[in-house]
Protein backbone atom coordinates (compact mmCIF):
# COMPACT_ATOMS: atom_id res chain seq x y z
CA UNK A 1 0.00 0.00 0.00
CA UNK A 2 1.39 3.39 -0.92
CA UNK A 3 1.97 6.09 1.73
CA UNK A 4 -0.95 8.28 0.67
CA UNK A 5 -3.49 5.49 1.13
CA UNK A 6 -1.88 4.38 4.39
CA UNK A 7 -2.00 7.94 5.81
CA UNK A 8 -5.73 8.10 5.13
CA UNK A 9 -6.29 5.04 7.37
CA UNK A 10 -3.79 5.41 10.25
CA UNK A 11 -2.63 9.04 10.04
CA UNK A 12 0.89 10.37 9.77
CA UNK A 13 3.47 8.05 11.29
CA UNK A 14 6.32 9.34 13.53
CA UNK A 15 9.32 10.35 11.43
CA UNK A 16 7.35 11.49 8.39
CA UNK A 17 7.78 14.95 6.94
CA UNK A 18 4.57 16.96 6.66
CA UNK A 19 3.59 20.43 5.54
CA UNK A 20 1.39 22.57 7.83
CA UNK A 21 -0.35 25.74 6.66
CA UNK A 22 -1.19 28.29 9.40
CA UNK A 23 -3.16 31.39 8.63
CA UNK A 24 -3.08 34.91 10.14
CA UNK A 25 0.58 34.76 11.22
CA UNK A 26 2.55 38.00 11.74
CA UNK A 27 4.97 38.81 8.97
CA UNK A 28 7.86 39.00 11.47
CA UNK A 29 7.52 35.24 12.06
CA UNK A 30 8.39 34.60 8.40
CA UNK A 31 11.04 37.28 7.94
CA UNK A 32 12.83 36.44 11.23
CA UNK A 33 12.48 32.67 10.90
CA UNK A 34 15.48 30.78 12.30
CA UNK A 35 15.78 27.14 11.29
CA UNK A 36 18.15 26.46 14.22
CA UNK A 37 15.48 27.53 16.75
CA UNK A 38 12.97 24.70 17.45
CA UNK A 39 9.23 25.38 17.15
CA UNK A 40 6.63 23.18 18.89
CA UNK A 41 3.10 23.13 17.49
CA UNK A 42 0.11 22.41 19.71
CA UNK A 43 -3.67 22.62 19.52
CA UNK A 44 -6.23 24.38 21.71
CA UNK A 45 -9.79 23.50 22.54
CA UNK A 46 -12.74 25.58 21.41
CA UNK A 47 -13.16 27.15 24.87
CA UNK A 48 -9.48 27.82 25.49
CA UNK A 49 -9.32 30.89 23.27
CA UNK A 50 -11.21 33.09 25.74
CA UNK A 51 -9.70 35.18 28.54
CA UNK A 52 -10.96 35.28 32.10
CA UNK A 53 -10.08 35.12 35.77
CA UNK A 54 -8.12 32.10 36.97
CA UNK A 55 -7.83 30.93 40.59
CA UNK A 56 -4.72 28.90 41.30
CA UNK A 57 -2.68 27.42 44.11
CA UNK A 58 0.90 28.64 43.97
CA UNK A 59 4.11 27.98 45.88
CA UNK A 60 7.42 29.79 45.54
CA UNK A 61 10.15 27.40 44.50
CA UNK A 62 12.48 26.63 47.37
CA UNK A 63 15.59 27.10 45.20
CA UNK A 64 14.56 30.55 44.01
CA UNK A 65 16.53 33.21 45.86
CA UNK A 66 13.95 36.00 46.19
CA UNK A 67 10.39 36.09 47.45
CA UNK A 68 7.64 37.13 45.05
CA UNK A 69 5.72 40.36 45.53
CA UNK A 70 2.07 40.98 44.76
CA UNK A 71 1.43 43.00 41.56
CA UNK A 72 4.90 42.28 40.21
CA UNK A 73 4.60 40.87 36.64
CA UNK A 74 5.32 37.16 36.20
CA UNK A 75 5.72 35.07 33.03
CA UNK A 76 3.57 31.92 33.22
CA UNK A 77 4.05 28.77 31.19
CA UNK A 78 0.51 27.43 31.26
CA UNK A 79 -0.56 24.75 28.82
CA UNK A 80 0.54 25.71 25.27
CA UNK A 81 0.95 29.37 26.17
CA UNK A 82 3.62 31.60 27.64
CA UNK A 83 2.32 34.97 28.75
CA UNK A 84 3.02 37.74 31.21
CA UNK A 85 0.40 38.83 33.73
CA UNK A 86 0.08 40.45 37.18
CA UNK A 87 -0.90 38.00 39.96
CA UNK A 88 -2.49 38.82 43.32
CA UNK A 89 -1.42 36.51 46.15
CA UNK A 90 -3.89 35.81 48.94
CA UNK A 91 -4.48 33.48 51.86
CA UNK A 92 -7.82 32.03 52.96
CA UNK A 93 -8.60 32.62 56.66
CA UNK A 94 -10.59 30.29 58.88
CA UNK A 95 -13.76 32.32 58.25
CA UNK A 96 -13.52 32.02 54.44
CA UNK A 97 -12.08 35.52 53.86
CA UNK A 98 -9.37 35.75 51.18
CA UNK A 99 -6.81 38.15 52.65
CA UNK A 100 -4.34 39.85 50.32
CA UNK A 101 -0.68 38.98 50.86
CA UNK A 102 2.10 41.41 50.07
CA UNK A 103 4.65 38.63 49.56
CA UNK A 104 4.54 34.86 49.04
CA UNK A 105 5.02 32.85 52.26
CA UNK A 106 8.12 30.77 52.80
CA UNK A 107 7.75 27.00 52.20
CA UNK A 108 3.93 27.30 52.06
CA UNK A 109 1.24 27.31 49.40
CA UNK A 110 -0.92 30.38 48.86
CA UNK A 111 -3.73 31.35 46.54
CA UNK A 112 -3.20 33.46 43.41
CA UNK A 113 -5.61 35.19 41.03
CA UNK A 114 -4.66 36.23 37.49
CA UNK A 115 -6.25 37.38 34.24
CA UNK A 116 -5.37 34.92 31.49
CA UNK A 117 -6.58 32.31 28.98
CA UNK A 118 -9.18 29.79 30.10
CA UNK A 119 -7.38 26.55 31.02
CA UNK A 120 -8.87 23.27 32.31
CA UNK A 121 -8.84 22.75 36.06
CA UNK A 122 -5.95 20.72 37.39
CA UNK A 123 -3.49 22.02 34.78
CA UNK A 124 -0.02 22.61 36.16
CA UNK A 125 2.10 25.67 35.44
CA UNK A 126 5.43 27.25 36.27
CA UNK A 127 6.37 30.91 36.50
CA UNK A 128 9.57 32.86 35.88
CA UNK A 129 10.28 36.54 36.32
CA UNK A 130 12.32 36.97 33.15
CA UNK A 131 13.22 35.02 30.00
CA UNK A 132 15.95 37.43 28.94
CA UNK A 133 19.47 35.96 28.72
CA UNK A 134 20.75 33.07 30.78
CA UNK A 135 21.20 33.56 34.50
CA UNK A 136 23.63 31.58 36.61
CA UNK A 137 21.08 31.20 39.41
CA UNK A 138 17.85 29.19 39.47
CA UNK A 139 15.17 30.80 37.24
CA UNK A 140 11.91 28.99 38.07
CA UNK A 141 10.19 31.32 40.53
CA UNK A 142 7.02 29.39 41.36
CA UNK A 143 4.95 26.33 40.49
CA UNK A 144 1.29 25.48 41.03
CA UNK A 145 -1.99 24.20 39.68
CA UNK A 146 -5.25 25.73 38.37
CA UNK A 147 -8.16 25.48 40.84
CA UNK A 148 -11.09 27.48 39.45
CA UNK A 149 -12.09 29.54 36.41
CA UNK A 150 -14.52 32.16 37.79
CA UNK A 151 -14.46 35.42 39.69
CA UNK A 152 -16.20 34.09 42.80
CA UNK A 153 -13.19 34.78 45.03
CA UNK A 154 -13.16 38.32 46.43
CA UNK A 155 -9.72 39.39 47.61
CA UNK A 156 -9.70 41.99 50.40
CA UNK A 157 -6.99 43.91 52.18
CA UNK A 158 -7.00 45.47 55.62
CA UNK A 159 -8.07 49.10 55.97
CA UNK A 160 -7.73 50.93 59.29
CA UNK A 161 -9.63 54.21 59.75
CA UNK A 162 -8.62 56.57 62.58
CA UNK A 163 -10.71 59.20 64.36
CA UNK A 164 -10.44 61.47 67.41
CA UNK A 165 -13.07 62.33 70.05
CA UNK A 166 -14.12 65.96 70.38
CA UNK A 167 -17.03 65.65 72.86
CA UNK A 168 -17.43 63.13 75.67
CA UNK A 169 -20.64 62.44 77.65
CA UNK A 170 -19.99 59.56 80.07
CA UNK A 171 -19.89 56.44 77.82
CA UNK A 172 -21.11 58.32 74.73
CA UNK A 173 -18.62 60.12 72.54
CA UNK A 174 -18.62 62.26 69.37
CA UNK A 175 -15.83 61.26 66.98
CA UNK A 176 -14.49 63.20 64.01
CA UNK A 177 -11.79 62.70 61.38
CA UNK A 178 -12.70 59.10 60.47
CA UNK A 179 -15.16 59.80 57.61
CA UNK A 180 -15.76 62.68 55.21
CA UNK A 181 -19.51 62.58 54.52
CA UNK A 182 -22.73 61.50 56.18
CA UNK A 183 -23.16 58.81 53.52
CA UNK A 184 -19.90 57.14 54.54
CA UNK A 185 -21.04 57.09 58.18
CA UNK A 186 -24.39 55.57 57.15
CA UNK A 187 -22.59 52.66 55.46
CA UNK A 188 -20.73 51.86 58.69
CA UNK A 189 -23.59 52.21 61.20
CA UNK A 190 -23.39 49.41 63.75
CA UNK A 191 -19.72 48.68 63.03
CA UNK A 192 -17.41 47.89 65.95
CA UNK A 193 -14.73 50.42 66.86
CA UNK A 194 -11.96 50.29 69.41
CA UNK A 195 -9.55 52.65 71.12
CA UNK A 196 -5.80 52.19 71.45
CA UNK A 197 -6.27 51.65 75.20
CA UNK A 198 -8.57 48.67 74.48
CA UNK A 199 -12.05 50.16 75.08
CA UNK A 200 -14.58 48.68 72.64
CA UNK A 201 -17.50 50.59 71.14
CA UNK A 202 -20.04 50.82 68.34
CA UNK A 203 -20.96 53.45 65.72
CA UNK A 204 -24.52 54.69 66.31
CA UNK A 205 -25.49 57.61 64.06
CA UNK A 206 -24.02 60.41 61.95
CA UNK A 207 -23.95 64.02 63.18
CA UNK A 208 -25.09 67.02 61.16
CA UNK A 209 -21.86 68.92 61.78
CA UNK A 210 -18.96 68.67 61.30
CA UNK A 211 -19.13 66.57 58.12
CA UNK A 212 -18.21 62.94 58.71
CA UNK A 213 -18.57 63.05 62.51
CA UNK A 214 -20.66 60.45 64.30
CA UNK A 215 -21.94 59.40 67.71
CA UNK A 216 -20.57 56.21 69.26
CA UNK A 217 -21.04 54.39 72.55
CA UNK A 218 -18.23 52.66 74.46
CA UNK A 219 -17.81 50.27 77.38
CA UNK A 220 -16.12 52.93 79.50
CA UNK A 221 -15.57 56.66 79.55
CA UNK A 222 -13.04 57.91 77.00
CA UNK A 223 -10.39 60.59 77.39
CA UNK A 224 -9.70 63.39 74.93
CA UNK A 225 -6.25 61.88 74.35
CA UNK A 226 -7.70 58.55 73.14
CA UNK A 227 -7.52 57.48 69.47
CA UNK A 228 -10.49 55.60 67.97
CA UNK A 229 -9.89 53.25 65.04
CA UNK A 230 -12.08 51.04 62.85
CA UNK A 231 -10.74 47.83 61.30
CA UNK A 232 -12.37 47.12 57.94
CA UNK A 233 -11.64 45.23 54.71
CA UNK A 234 -11.36 46.75 51.24
CA UNK A 235 -11.90 44.66 48.03
CA UNK A 236 -9.01 44.55 45.56
CA UNK A 237 -9.55 43.97 41.84
CA UNK A 238 -7.29 41.74 39.74
CA UNK A 239 -5.41 43.70 37.02
CA UNK A 240 -6.49 42.64 33.51
CA UNK A 241 -3.09 42.21 31.87
CA UNK A 242 -2.37 39.49 29.31
CA UNK A 243 0.89 39.95 27.41
CA UNK A 244 1.91 36.90 25.29
CA UNK A 245 5.62 36.17 24.99
CA UNK A 246 6.44 36.93 21.32
CA UNK A 247 10.04 35.76 21.29
CA UNK A 248 9.59 33.95 17.95
CA UNK A 249 8.98 37.30 16.21
CA UNK A 250 12.45 38.63 17.11
CA UNK A 251 15.38 38.44 14.66
CA UNK A 252 17.71 35.47 14.64
CA UNK A 253 20.14 35.51 17.56
CA UNK A 254 17.80 37.68 19.66
CA UNK A 255 15.16 35.06 20.50
CA UNK A 256 16.23 35.02 24.16
CA UNK A 257 16.19 38.81 24.57
CA UNK A 258 12.41 39.30 24.89
CA UNK A 259 11.53 41.58 27.83
CA UNK A 260 8.03 42.46 28.91
CA UNK A 261 6.78 44.67 31.70
CA UNK A 262 9.42 45.49 34.30
CA UNK A 263 8.85 45.18 38.03
CA UNK A 264 8.66 48.22 40.28
CA UNK A 265 12.11 47.45 41.71
CA UNK A 266 13.65 47.23 38.23
CA UNK A 267 12.04 50.53 37.19
CA UNK A 268 13.41 52.32 40.25
CA UNK A 269 16.85 50.80 39.66
CA UNK A 270 16.92 51.77 35.98
CA UNK A 271 15.63 55.32 36.60
CA UNK A 272 17.80 55.88 39.68
CA UNK A 273 14.84 56.50 42.00
CA UNK A 274 15.45 55.98 45.72
CA UNK A 275 12.71 55.45 48.26
CA UNK A 276 12.28 58.38 50.61
CA UNK A 277 11.92 57.31 54.23
CA UNK A 278 8.58 57.84 55.89
CA UNK A 279 9.04 60.47 58.63
CA UNK A 280 6.63 58.54 60.85
CA UNK A 281 8.87 55.45 60.63
CA UNK A 282 12.06 57.19 61.79
CA UNK A 283 13.21 56.92 65.39
CA UNK A 284 12.80 60.09 67.37
CA UNK A 285 12.85 60.96 71.08
CA UNK A 286 9.48 60.42 72.70
CA UNK A 287 8.28 63.45 74.68
CA UNK A 288 5.17 62.84 76.75
CA UNK A 289 3.48 65.50 78.81
CA UNK A 290 2.70 64.47 82.40
CA UNK A 291 -0.85 63.21 82.66
CA UNK A 292 -3.13 64.53 85.37
CA UNK A 293 -5.84 62.14 86.51
CA UNK A 294 -9.10 63.24 88.08
CA UNK A 295 -9.59 62.37 91.77
CA UNK A 296 -11.38 59.12 92.48
CA UNK A 297 -15.07 59.69 93.15
CA UNK A 298 -16.95 56.98 95.09
CA UNK A 299 -20.73 57.30 95.45
CA UNK A 300 -22.10 57.60 99.00
CA UNK A 301 -24.20 54.44 98.70
CA UNK A 302 -21.12 52.48 97.72
CA UNK A 303 -19.10 54.02 100.56
CA UNK A 304 -21.66 52.74 103.07
CA UNK A 305 -21.30 49.18 101.77
CA UNK A 306 -17.48 49.24 101.86
CA UNK A 307 -15.55 47.92 104.86
CA UNK A 308 -13.90 50.46 107.11
CA UNK A 309 -10.46 49.71 105.70
CA UNK A 310 -11.56 50.59 102.14
CA UNK A 311 -13.64 53.66 103.02
CA UNK A 312 -12.08 57.00 102.06
CA UNK A 313 -10.83 58.80 105.15
CA UNK A 314 -11.85 62.43 105.45
CA UNK A 315 -8.43 63.73 106.44
CA UNK A 316 -7.10 67.12 105.52
CA UNK A 317 -3.66 67.05 103.94
CA UNK A 318 -0.90 68.42 106.11
CA UNK A 319 0.10 71.71 104.61
CA UNK A 320 2.44 74.46 105.67
CA UNK A 321 1.91 75.79 109.21
CA UNK A 322 0.79 79.45 109.24
CA UNK A 323 3.22 81.98 110.67
CA UNK A 324 0.87 82.95 113.49
CA UNK A 325 0.79 79.32 114.68
CA UNK A 326 4.53 78.76 114.47
CA UNK A 327 6.37 78.59 117.80
CA UNK A 328 8.38 81.79 118.35
CA UNK A 329 12.08 81.58 119.18
CA UNK A 330 12.98 82.08 122.88
CA UNK A 331 15.99 84.14 123.99
CA UNK A 332 17.10 83.11 127.47
CA UNK A 333 18.43 85.32 130.27
CA UNK A 334 21.95 84.72 131.71
CA UNK A 335 20.46 83.10 134.81
CA UNK A 336 18.24 80.83 132.68
CA UNK A 337 21.22 79.79 130.59
CA UNK A 338 23.15 78.77 133.74
CA UNK A 339 20.17 76.76 135.00
CA UNK A 340 19.82 75.03 131.59
CA UNK A 341 23.55 74.19 131.53
CA UNK A 342 23.35 72.73 135.05
CA UNK A 343 20.32 70.60 134.14
CA UNK A 344 22.09 69.39 130.99
CA UNK A 345 25.16 68.40 133.05
CA UNK A 346 23.01 66.57 135.62
CA UNK A 347 21.09 64.73 132.88
CA UNK A 348 24.40 63.70 131.28
CA UNK A 349 25.70 62.27 134.58
CA UNK A 350 22.36 60.50 135.17
CA UNK A 351 22.36 58.96 131.73
CA UNK A 352 25.95 57.76 132.17
CA UNK A 353 25.16 56.11 135.51
CA UNK A 354 22.02 54.51 134.11
CA UNK A 355 23.97 53.14 131.17
CA UNK A 356 26.63 51.61 133.47
CA UNK A 357 23.93 50.13 135.72
CA UNK A 358 22.28 48.58 132.65
CA UNK A 359 25.59 46.99 131.63
CA UNK A 360 26.11 45.53 135.13
CA UNK A 361 22.55 44.24 135.22
CA UNK A 362 23.00 42.65 131.77
CA UNK A 363 26.22 40.90 132.89
CA UNK A 364 24.53 39.58 136.06
CA UNK A 365 21.58 38.30 134.05
CA UNK A 366 23.93 36.54 131.67
CA UNK A 367 25.74 34.84 134.58
CA UNK A 368 22.36 33.85 136.06
CA UNK A 369 21.30 32.24 132.79
CA UNK A 370 24.58 30.30 132.58
CA UNK A 371 24.24 29.04 136.17
CA UNK A 372 20.62 28.10 135.57
CA UNK A 373 21.65 26.12 132.47
CA UNK A 374 24.28 24.22 134.52
CA UNK A 375 21.72 23.42 137.23
CA UNK A 376 19.29 22.12 134.61
CA UNK A 377 21.96 19.84 133.15
CA UNK A 378 22.85 18.47 136.65
CA UNK A 379 19.15 17.90 137.40
CA UNK A 380 18.65 15.98 134.15
CA UNK A 381 21.72 13.88 134.92
CA UNK A 382 20.39 12.95 138.37
CA UNK A 383 17.02 12.02 136.89
CA UNK A 384 18.66 9.76 134.28
CA UNK A 385 20.70 7.97 137.02
CA UNK A 386 17.60 7.47 139.18
CA UNK A 387 15.64 6.04 136.21
CA UNK A 388 18.49 3.63 135.43
CA UNK A 389 18.60 2.42 139.07
CA UNK A 390 14.81 1.96 139.14
CA UNK A 391 14.74 0.03 135.85
CA UNK A 392 17.60 -2.18 137.08
CA UNK A 393 15.67 -3.17 140.24
CA UNK A 394 12.50 -3.80 138.26
CA UNK A 395 14.39 -6.03 135.85
CA UNK A 396 15.88 -8.13 138.68
CA UNK A 397 12.38 -8.69 140.15
CA UNK A 398 11.05 -9.85 136.76
CA UNK A 399 13.92 -12.35 136.42
CA UNK A 400 13.20 -13.83 139.88
CA UNK A 401 9.53 -14.31 138.98
CA UNK A 402 10.44 -16.10 135.76
CA UNK A 403 12.85 -18.49 137.54
CA UNK A 404 10.28 -19.35 140.21
CA UNK A 405 7.63 -20.03 137.58
CA UNK A 406 9.97 -22.44 135.76
CA UNK A 407 10.68 -24.56 138.94
CA UNK A 408 6.95 -25.11 139.58
CA UNK A 409 5.04 -25.78 142.82
CA UNK A 410 6.43 -28.53 145.32
CA UNK A 411 4.66 -31.94 144.85
CA UNK A 412 2.94 -33.75 147.81
CA UNK A 413 4.73 -36.91 149.11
Amino acid sequence: MDDESRVQYEGFRPGMYIRVEIGSLPCEFVTNFDAHYPIILGGLGSSEGNLGYLQMRLKKHRWYERILKTKDPLIFSLGWRRFQTIPLFHMEDHNGRHRLLKYTPQHMHCGASIWGPITPQGSGFLAVQSVTGSKASFRIAATGVILDLDKSVTIVKKLKLIGYPFKIFKNTCFVKGMFNTVLEVAKFEGASVRTVSGIRGQIKKALSSPAGAFRATFEDRLLMSDIVFLRSWYPVSVPQLYNPVTSLLLPAGQKDSWSGMRTLGQLKHDLGIRNKPNPDSLYKPVVRAPRRFNPLHIPKELQKALPFKSKPKQQQPKGRTPRDLQRPSVIREPHERKVAALLHALSTVHNYKRKNAHKVQHAKHKEFLQQKEKDEEAKLKRQREAKKKLYRVMGQKDQKKQRSSLKGAPSDL
